[in-house]
């Protein structure tokens, strides 16, 4: 017969001071890699949701970022006239050029320079990415030095509010509006007309192309025929994958450093947990003989033991993992390795995550009371009576 759930919760709360202190140190750990977890499926989610499902961007072949590529007016005009592409209501196709453009302003608070990305816009630009709303302000006007800034810009950096002007490009820009973008990477980011961004940087080709899909499934005839036209030297892909792409990098790194940080710290919880269940078995003595004395095996007696260690580990995971649920409050500013730009994002706890977490603690409950528990089921009943 097993021994009651009932009975090694009792034994919890009997040495609820060490089971409190041994639970803290495993939330501590839970904490780090929860957080860790949340960060990386914030960066994701910032970046994947960039994307609409049917746009496509199309970029030079060999680029990775659209800062990297080049596409001259001639492609461009090639690639929105393809059977693939949607039209308007005004039988115009839903195609975007665009150029990416890199400058550097100034945080609030730190006043340390960071790069901001400007994004140069067609008139269709703003059409394709239908979460981008203005918040303040007015849009734009085509053929004039006027931006529109992202939340997290107009947050994080001075000189970005309505009315405010920016100077780069030998050229002042007037902020006419603010916009957001439902928390996706064009928050982190300035728009403005194309052709404007172009003549003031110097530029004489576009940096990438977006396009809206006529249909969901035309994504593979677009993408073929632009691989075999020996006009084109480019690549699409559709817009989620290409964002999420760019989030590789950083999410590998944050992963790394992450999870060597939680496998360090774990260590140190589970030898606490180990302490604890020793110094649980050895207080006991006399009790896990009387339990083997009325019948109950070793058997029982390992699950008990290895029960408590496991509730001990629940109960850091949960503590852990309510703490890490606070970091959703906050948003995180990095710098994105593939564009070297600035970019928010937020904590954001997902199921995963938290299934994750759970099992993590868990693992470290079970790693640090099998010892202990092993030792006690291995007690031999008359020696451990004669403790009394």
């Amino acid at each position: 017969m097993a021994i009651p759930v009932s009975y090694v919760a009792r034994n919890l709360w009997a040495r609820r001071l060490t089971t409190m202190l041994t639970a803290g140190g495993l939330a501590l750990v839970v904490f780090v890699f929860a957080t860790v977890l949340m960060l990386d499926a914030g960066l994701k989610k910032t970046l994947v949701s960039t994307g609409e499902a049917d746009n496509v961007v199309v970029i030079r072949k060999g680029a990775e970022t659209e800062i990297q590529s080049a596409i001259d007016r001639g492609q461009a005009n090639v690639m929105e006239m393809h059977p693939s592409v949607a039209m308007n209501g005004d039988g115009r196709p839903l195609a975007s050029k665009e150029t990416v453009v890199l400058i550097s302003l100034t945080k609030l608070g730190t006043n340390t320079p960071a790069n901001v990305v400007i994004r140069g816009v067609s008139p269709m630009g703003v059409q394709l990415r239908p979460q981008v709303k203005l918040t303040a302000g007015r849009m734009f006007r085509h053929g004039s030095s006027e931006i529109i800034v992202g939340s997290s810009i107009a947050k994080g950096f001075g000189g970005t509010r309505i009315g405010d002007h920016l100077r780069f490009a030998q050229r002042d820009w007037t902020v006419v509006g603010h916009y957001d973008a439902g928390g996706s990477g064009f928050d982190s980011e300035i728009w403005g007309d194309v052709d404007q961004l172009m003549q003031s940087f110097r530029r004489t080709t576009y940096s990438s192309m977006v396009v809206r899909l006529a249909r969901s499934d035309a994504f593979e005839r677009f993408r073929s025929d632009i691989d075999v036209d020996p006009r084109l030297a480019d690549e699409a892909k559709r817009e989620q994958v290409f964002y999420g792409d760019q989030s590789k990098a950083l999410s590998t790194f944050i992963n790394i450093l992450g999870f060597t940080l939680s496998i360090i710290f774990s260590i140190a919880a589970m030898i606490g947990a180990m302490i604890t269940m020793y110094a649980s078995v050895a207080n006991r003595v006399a009790e896990i003989g009387t339990l083997r004395a009325l019948g109950f095996k070793r058997f029982d007696v390992l699950g008990a033991f290895l029960l408590e260690a496991l509730l001990l580990g629940l109960v850091g995971g949960i503590a852990g993992l309510g703490c890490a649920a606070l970091m959703q409050l906050a948003s995180f500013s990095t710098t994105n390795f593939q564009t070297f730009a600035d970019l928010s994002f937020r904590f954001i706890l997902t199921p995963s995550v938290i299934v994750k977490t759970l099992v993590f603690s868990v693992i470290m409950g079970f790693v640090g009371g099998f010892l202990p528990a092993m030792r006690a089921s291995r007690m031999n009943i008359v020696d451990a009576l004669r403790t009394r």
